[in-house]
């Protein structure tokens, strides 16, 4: 069952409102497979490319995603746990330039997005609708085990459009 809009802060919307499926654990098992047929298709050589008006390189995109993929574990991990401790935003923007310090191979992205995917799958397995419903404080805002685990789906498809309508 989806999350409702108590769930979340308002910015996620977009992302949760990609997520049609009912089970959210097959939409995050079905992903994997999905982003590693992707990115494994994406050449080397257009890693570094930017693509007007966007501004980050294709790889920024990609380690965007494994940032927010360790980042959205992490707080999951911490409001499952029931740490209710406020947890802090990240401008994924130093992020994303810091990721250009030491530029990995898109090979080595790929397999950190679907080691770390594997490793939220298994947190999230059969886990009881009572652990979905925790909630924690993420960026400000109220939000539950379910809604992180929606964006995780959701932010990944929102991004990965980006870049398919980019490499297209």
């Amino acid at each position: 069952m989806p999350p409702d809009s108590t769930e979340f802060a308002p910015f996620y919307a977009g992302y949760i409102s990609l997520v049609s499926e009912s089970n959210i654990e097959d939409a995050l098992r079905e992903q994997v497979a999905a982003i590693e047929a992707f990115w494994r298709s994406i050449p080397e050589d257009v890693a570094s490319v930017v693509h007007e008006p966007y501004r980050w390189k294709v790889r920024q995109v990609m380690e965007h995603l494994v940032d927010g993929e360790r980042i959205f574990g992490y707080r999951l991990l911490r409001i499952l746990r029931g740490d209710a401790t406020p947890l802090p935003g990240f401008d994924e923007h130093i992020y994303a330039d810091a990721s250009e310090e030491f530029p990995r191979t898109l090979k080595a992205i790929t397999d950190s997005m679907v080691a770390l995917r594997q490793a939220n799958i298994l947190q999230l397995e059969n886990l009881p609708e009572s652990a979905m419903k925790r909630t924690g404080v993420a960026s400000g805002s109220p939000v539950s085990v379910r809604a992180l685990a929606y964006i995780l789906v959701g932010h990944v498809r929102h991004h990965d459009a980006v870049l398919r309508k980019r490499l297209g």
